[in-house]
């Protein structure tokens, strides 16, 4: 950075500001100037020959403005004044030089002071460049971001110096500023003269990628720092300086509303092509005042032509992902090798698994004991889900409202709702999660819809069963609204209907209560299965199923016996079978007919129901 137009401006409006300070026929030798003021360069050090240099370097930084140099870009770039321009090279100079600062430092009458103060700054550039207004808070190099003042002290020995970024840029290295938000990426979009003509666009839309993609297109510029919304004044500051920098636009990709510090900076930074990236509007309050654009953004599935770019070896794809989820998942598998299943499952793995409890299903077909007409009902099921992309896709039956498939599943506890639910997740090769109500449910206005919609978000990549047990106590009846929780009942009961007709996964409902489910949520169940109470065939099967090989029967258990007695659910024989077997472990003799009589009157207890009376001959 020595010996250019910029550094010898600055070091000839320091030759001027010493030799005022100490005149040759001063009559003391404090000053510097013995030494050319410590900076070995060829410079006058009577006032008269300071002023004639200093004249001719401002003429030659002027002129070399027009070029293309680092330091005539960032000025450029930034839009800065010829005045601003000589305050970045003054300023920038010094920074970059130790003897400059102490030079600083003895016009200021303290070798600590290294960087000018406004007062200094105001002396060494003089009227002519306006002193201290090029950094006042309207001008390029603050609304740029360029400049860092001080603010200690009174104002005119509040310091003035030039961000680290900024000098890295001058010198030749382009590393990012390690001020920016975590995640900051960078964007050339394709030039398009003519179409991408606003300064400020809003973009909103459901998918990141293609809002990030639209916002590239719509808003002026060919190059963009995208990143998140930074959290403080700090970070905003980051963002525009590396976008000057690199004669770039922003992308900020918002989560919430855009912040005061956000809309602050975008009226401010006018000098650049700016973009807000949001899922929602930004609310009214929140808007810049500058003229803006908007544009919403509809969600949209991968292409083939990003199938093919990501993971070339498919030859069908059985996932959909939309574009921004291509690119995670992609993303995923390069980082990790491992493989398009395992990368759809860790996409959706981060809330689900938050609000969800993940089943590796254990089940299969031969392990449930339905009725002909249920385990048809099932089969069908599992067909409709495993060919939904055939009919949808390539016979184009229309996806109305979607192509998401909802299940509901009633019947009394016991009967094999959740096994079968369970069953249906292996058959498929599909994870099962079983919502968990508790971290779902909130009290506070708002969190509980947050929450489904984060479950309902991760699950439509398809790789996942979304299994509500007890779904009526989501899903029930709206009611008349007597006071404020019947009224935000309501709400989140309009919001699960409204977030249904929209999905595109599985979801099984299950229900011992298929009455208190709203009527509405009932016209958008696609295959809905009754799980009733065995009859003896079915009991017969589940008692004998019931005790291991390995079990000590005695002699007068007899399944067929058992079944005939006791009307029973598969999920009541089961516990009845575990209670009896605890029973003879502890007296140490077989498990016998007695002790699953026993045992069947404890679950008969449980579940308030009278014992029969009959005893088949006993």
């Amino acid at each position: 950075m020595h010996g250019t137009p910029w550094t010898q401006f600055a070091d000839a409006a320091l030759a001027l500001a010493v030799a005022q300070a100490w005149p040759e026929d001063s009559s003391t030798n404090a000053g510097p100037q013995s030494s050319a003021l410590q900076i070995r360069l060829d410079l006058p050090t009577d006032i008269k020959s300071s002023k004639k240099l200093l004249v001719e370097r401002r003429v030659a930084l002027h002129e070399s403005l027009r070029g293309d140099s680092a330091f005539s870009t960032l000025v450029a770039n930034a839009a800065l004044t010829p005045a601003e321009a000589e305050t970045l090279a003054l300023c920038a100079s010094i920074d970059a030089d130790v003897r400059r600062q102490r030079l600083t430092g003895w016009l200021q009458d303290d070798l600590a002071l290294t960087r000018p103060g406004l007062d200094l700054l105001g002396r060494l550039l003089g009227s002519e460049s306006s002193g201290v207004l090029t950094v006042g808070a309207s001008s390029g190099l603050v609304r740029a971001a360029i400049v860092d003042i001080g603010t200690q002290g009174p104002w005119g020995a509040r310091s003035v110096g030039i961000e680290p970024t900024v000098l890295w840029a001058l010198a030749g290295e382009g590393s990012p500023d390690p001020e920016l938000p975590a995640g900051t990426s960078f964007l050339s979009a394709n030039e398009s003269p003519g179409i991408a003509e606003d300064p400020l666009v809003f973009v909103t839309g459901p998918d990141k990628s293609n809002r990030r993609r639209h916002a590239s297109d719509a808003t002026a510029g060919t190059r963009f720092v995208v990143g998140t919304q930074p959290t403080d004044e700090r970070g905003w500051g980051a963002l525009v300086r590396e976008a000057t920098i690199r004669g770039a636009g922003i992308i900020v990709e918002c989560d919430s509303d855009l912040s005061q510090d956000g809309r602050r900076w975008i009226e401010r930074a006018t000098h650049l092509p700016w973009a807000v990236s949001s899922t929602h509007e930004v609310s009214v309050n929140a808007l810049p005042n500058r003229p803006w654009a908007e544009h919403y953004v509809a969600e949209r599935d991968a292409s083939p032509d990003e199938w093919a770019r990501h993971f070339p070896e498919l030859k069908e794809y059985v996932h959909r992902l939309t574009s921004d989820q291509m690119s995670v998942v992609a993303e995923i598998n390069s980082n990790t090798n491992s493989g398009l299943e395992r990368a759809v499952r860790r996409l959706a793995s981060g809330p689900i698994d938050r609000l969800a409890r993940r089943v590796r299903p254990r089940y299969q077909w031969a392990d449930l004991v339905l009725d002909n007409d249920r385990s048809q009902q099932l089969k069908e099921l599992v067909a409709r889900y495993r060919n939904s992309q055939a009919v949808y896709g390539g016979w184009g039956f229309p996806a109305i409202p979607s192509s998401g498939l909802i299940a509901m599943f009633s019947g009394d506890p016991g009967t094999g709702k959740t096994m079968s639910a369970e069953v249906l997740a292996g058959e498929l090769e599909l994870d099962l999660f079983v919502v968990d109500l508790a971290a779902v449910v909130s009290k506070y206005i708002g969190e509980t819809e947050k929450n489904l919609e984060e479950i309902f978000s991760a699950a439509a990549v398809g790789n996942q069963v979304l299994f509500f047990d007890e779904a009526d106590s989501l899903f029930g009846k709206r009611t008349e609204v007597s006071d404020a929780r019947d009224r935000y009942a309501n709400l989140e009961v309009s919001y699960l209907l409204q977030r249904l007709e929209i999905f595109e996964g599985l979801a099984v409902l299950a229900t011992n209560f298929s009455n208190n489910i709203d009527s509405a949520f009932l016209r958008r169940i696609d295959i809905s299965i009754d799980f009733v109470q065995p009859e003896e065939p079915q009991r017969k099967e589940l008692w004998r199923r019931s005790f291991p090989p390995n079990a000590p029967l005695a002699d007068d258990v007899d399944p067929n016996e058992l079944a005939a007695l006791y009307e029973l659910s598969g999920g009541s024989i089961r516990k009845a079978s575990l209670y009896a077997a605890f029973l003879a472990a502890e007296a140490g003799e077989h498990i016998d007919f007695a002790r699953i009589s026993v045992a069947v009157d404890r679950e008969y207890q449980k579940l308030g129901r009278l014992r029969p009376s009959k005893k088949l001959g006993r």
